[in-house]
């Protein structure tokens, strides 16, 4: 699932998909279901995730002069940063159209949807294969997340509760493989 060759790609993997995983689960806090035990889940997983930027931090600092898939002038760049920028637009566009339409609690869905489609094509960047099946279990959440029950809790909380998990365990696995591999 991982592609050695790039560790210092692997533990900023490990240290973005934490930091990610803590503003999931932090959105998620918009309606959760009632009872304190959800949220009790949710500061769970964002404490995980800072746990993730925390212990793959240091290692990523001591180890930014390595190589990465993403140098200067080469293609693998370029498409990252297209792929960030297609992803950036088409969140805002879909979000203002929610504002506008009134529907702003579903935001979450369309955008966990666009985040793991955006995994696609970094799965070729970057080489890691795990890139994929975060791109389909993320999808899966935001499609799942807007057919959940909306009077139990907010399409926020479903994406949180189901995509902080996935975040956490891809980031975990990266940064133990990049932790591995430096």
């Amino acid at each position: 699932m991982f592609d050695p060759t790039f560790p210092r790609d692997l533990l900023f993997t490990g240290a973005l998909f934490g930091l990610v995983a803590f503003m999931w689960a932090g959105w998620a806090h918009e309606r959760p279901p009632r009872g304190v035990v959800w949220r009790v889940v949710l500061v769970a997983i964002q404490v995980t995730g800072l746990a993730l930027v925390g212990f793959g931090l240091p290692p990523l600092i001591r180890n930014w002069g390595s190589p990465s898939a993403l140098i200067s002038d080469s293609p693998a760049l370029v498409w990252y940063i297209v792929v960030a920028w297609i992803e950036i637009v088409a969140i805002a566009a879909i979000a203002i159209w929610l504002v506008r339409t009134k529907r702003s609690e579903l935001i979450a869905a369309p955008a966990m949807v666009i985040v793991g489609l955006h995994f696609v094509p970094l799965t070729f960047v970057f080489g890691q294969r795990i890139l994929m099946l975060a791109a389909i279990l993320l999808s899966a959440v935001g499609v799942v997340a807007f057919f959940l029950p909306r009077r139990v809790a907010a399409p926020s909380f479903w994406c949180g509760i189901l995509g902080g998990p996935v975040f956490l365990a891809v980031g975990g696995v990266a940064l133990v493989a990049g932790l591995s591999a430096v």
